[in-house]
Formats: C-alpha cells, sequence, structure tokens
C-alpha cells in the first residue's frame, strides 16, 4: 500500500474523530454518526483487504469468516496491522495467506475441551445380570 494512501485514510479518520467529538448531544443524532463511523470503518477494512489479498486469498477469507468469525477478524487485523506497517508487498496468495492463518492460530488461546467418559458405571448393569446359569 502506497504512503499516500495511508496518510489518506489516516486522515479522514482524524476528521471523522474529531467530528464525533465536536458534534451535538443528541443521542439519534450520536447513534447516527456512530452508524455512519461503523461503515466507513468498515468499508476502509474491505479497501484495504482488496489491495493486500488476491482473490483466492480474499475467497478463503471469506469462507473463514462464516466458520470461524473469531478468527477472521483476528487475521483481518494482522493483515491491515501489517499492511500500515509495510510488511506486505505486493499481494497475498493463498500460501501466505495459510502462513498468517497459522501465525493467528498459534496466537489464539486454545480452549480444548474433554469428554470423559466412565465405563465402570455402564458397566454394572451388564455384569450383575444373572439369567439363572
Amino acid at each position: 500500500m502506497a504512503d499516500n494512501d495511508l496518510e489518506a485514510v489516516r486522515a479522514q479518520r482524524l476528521a471523522q474523530l474529531q467530528s464525533q467529538y465536536a458534534g451535538g448531544h443528541n443521542a439519534p443524532d450520536k447513534q447516527k454518526a456512530q452508524e455512519e463511523q461503523m461503515r466507513q470503518q468498515e468499508e476502509i477494512k474491505n479497501t484495504i483487504l482488496s489491495q493486500v489479498l488476491d482473490q483466492q486469498a480474499r475467497a478463503r477469507l471469506n469462507t473463514l469468516k462464516i466458520s470461524k468469525p473469531d478468527k477472521a477478524q483476528m487475521f483481518e487485523s494482522m493483515v491491515i496491522r501489517m499492511a500500515q506497517m509495510g510488511q506486505i508487498r505486493g499481494k497475498l496468495d493463498d500460501a501466505q495467506f495459510v502462513h498468517i492463518l497459522e501465525n493467528v492460530n498459534a496466537q489464539m488461546p486454545q480452549n480444548k475441551s474433554t469428554v470423559k467418559y466412565d465405563r465402570r458405571r455402564a458397566a454394572i448393569d451388564s455384569d450383575d445380570d444373572d439369567y439363572g446359569c
């Protein structure tokens, strides 16, 4: 991403923040302003991602959003941060997408749940039956 694009995004964000804090105190106006700000942030995020990801990586991201939205959000923020820091040269292909996704997986907390099955309770019924033998 070019420095000019990054500066334009930063200037636009600064103007949004200034207008938000300098605006009126009416609740409906404030809510509309917040909705507008969220829409603009989403638009900026999508613009950056479309500049950084190629078509296959973008399709994989959309699939990831459906199955694991929290992981997709972490991936998006990591890629945007890397683009803003200048660590991404050109568009990311599918292999690079997988590599970054592995880094996201390493950073996410692992909440593995286990199921314990007590066989002794299930075995009591079959061992205690005496069929007259």
